[in-house]
């Protein structure tokens, strides 16, 4: 490290690298971009490579990199830095398979690596104080609803990847909702039932209705939509024996009844930024930070669930 900066990289240079990843990195003051590998894009005056590989062998001085490419890709680039001894950041999800990303974290462990598989949902300003709302009503819960619905074409414009095998499809953005579930709910739960729907000339779902229960038994249901085309929905609602708990906006709004909470964590930072912050915290420990929940929770809608077809989808 120089003067105490990580010496980090990037790989994979997209529309979240440029609105997320850059800044929060920049802001930090725990870093030092030293370079970036991607096909097709480059950031302004940092060193620019095609790959990886190539990257690593010309710039020996990298301490970590942060990967961004799509999961399909990641599996290799993690396992090529894990053995040239650097650490790794994994942006969500973390692979394509629950199976790739167990070998990665086998494979930090034995070369004295660190790995940290990112859910920046999680950092979501209300968040915070949405677990602690249900840890105090965990024994008068109902019933909880996850919604996650948005308009695929205003989100992920062109973009063929999430609809290839590997790429999550409508799960993609759903992912994000699984991550905060559970990390908030008191219990662990599993997919019971889930039905998922493809357009005819993709590979991946466009939307999927899914049932889970808890250890206890509780229901909770879960719609994923990316057909919206007009009001879009991120929220989490817990329904009570004596009042509801809502979680909006992807984690960044908290409702109690119909009252919008005060949430005092709020100014503290950006997701992505926390998400740094932890990465840092990784390296200087040299302790990996590895949960792969809401990853098995959807390999296992895959695995359960009941294919039906519709429309071809065209950008």
């Amino acid at each position: 490290m120089t003067n105490s900066k990580i010496n980090i990289a990037i790989v994979g240079i997209g529309k979240i690298v440029q609105d997320q990843h850059l800044p929060s990195i920049t802001k930090s003051g725990r870093y030092e971009l030293v370079a970036t590998a991607s096909r097709n894009n480059t950031i302004d005056g940092i060193k620019s490579y095609q790959s990886i590989d190539t990257l690593l062998q010309s710039e020996p001085q990298i301490d970590a990199v942060s990967l961004c490419m799509p999961p399909q890709y990641r599996f290799s680039a993690a396992r090529y830095a894990l053995n040239q001894g650097v650490d790794v950041l994994l942006e969500k999800p973390p692979g394509a398979t629950v199976c790739e990303v167990e070998q990665l974290a086998r494979l930090a462990q034995k070369n004295g690596c660190c790995l940290y598989t990112t859910w920046h949902s999680r950092h979501g300003a209300a968040v915070k104080q949405a677990k602690s709302l249900l840890a105090e009503m965990a024994a008068d819960i109902a019933s909880i609803e996850i919604r996650w619905k948005e308009n695929v074409k205003k989100w992920h414009p062109g973009q063929e990847w999430i609809w290839q095998a590997g790429g999550l499809g409508v799960f993609d953005p759903g992912i994000n909702g699984l991550s905060i579930l559970t990390h908030i709910l008191p219990e662990a739960f599993y997919v019971n039932k889930a039905s998922l729907l493809f357009p005819v000339n993709k590979a991946a779902p466009i939307a999927a209705d899914i049932e889970f229960k808890t250890e206890s038994g509780l229901p909770i249901t879960g719609v994923f939509d990316w057909r919206v085309t007009g009001d879009e929905e991120w929220a989490i609602e817990v329904v009570g024996k004596h009042k509801r708990l809502t979680l909006t906006h992807g984690g960044a709004q908290l409702m109690v009844d119909d009252n919008v909470v005060a949430v005092p964590d709020a100014s503290e930072h950006g997701e992505y930024e926390a998400i740094y912050d932890i990465f840092a915290n990784v390296i200087t420990s040299r302790q990996s930070q590895i949960d792969l929940e809401p990853l098995k929770l959807v390999a296992d809608a895959f695995l359960l669930g009941d294919r039906q077809e519709t429309v071809a989808f065209e950008y």
